[in-house]
């Protein structure tokens, strides 16, 4: 099967939509106000993209390559990223929503999440090690076995993370978040 190759190449107000790429290979490429929802990019490749603007609602990686990826002010409801290539897997989100997005089993160390509303997401079994969550909601979000060491959530809020089944080992949280720490106990504090 043949591989096309997009290098340095813009894709400005591509509408894509319910249509399947395959075998792409696309090398510092931005796409600027483009329509992929309810797309699949299949067996593609994305090496220092940057998505700004973007409607990727209901979009599939499947078999696809992540690296180096940015995504700016962008729409990302019910992507799995767990059917990505574990190989070379590195985003960046900011001032992005992302709701009921899969991230399970990824390493994903050193991933800014930056004024971002990240809802109803699931980072089960991922590595997030010195990640940051700046200004970021992570509203039932869920944390189960994730690797949270050195993570800061100094300004991420409406998290609910269990201490107990998490590794948090010297991640940050400021003092009015700490009650997204004891959320499984019950217990008011005023």
């Amino acid at each position: 099967m043949e591989i096309v190759t997009h290098l340095d190449k813009s894709f400005n107000k591509v509408v894509y939509r319910n249509e399947t790429t395959k075998n792409r290979e696309f090398e510092n490429c931005s796409f600027l106000n483009c329509d992929f929802s309810n797309g699949e990019f299949l067996s593609c490749t994305f090496s220092n993209c940057r998505f700004e603007n973007c409607n990727l609602t209901m979009t599939k990686f499947s078999h696809s390559q992540l690296d180096k990826i940015t995504f700016n002010e962008c729409k990302l409801v019910g992507v799995n990223f767990s059917e990505c290539i574990d190989l070379l897997f590195s985003l960046q989100f900011e001032q992005c929503v992302l709701e009921f997005c899969a991230f399970l089993g990824k390493s994903m160390r050193k991933t800014p999440f930056l004024d971002c509303t990240v809802k109803e997401s699931d980072f089960s079994n991922c590595d997030l090690t010195d990640s940051i969550f700046q200004n970021t909601d992570l509203l039932k979000s869920v944390f189960n076995n994730t690797k949270l060491g050195k993570v800061d959530f100094i300004t991420a809020y409406n998290y609910s993370i269990d201490p107990e089944i998490n590794n948090i080992k010297g991640a940050k949280f400021s003092l009015h978040g700490i009650t997204g720490l004891l959320d499984k106990y019950d217990i008011h504090i005023e």
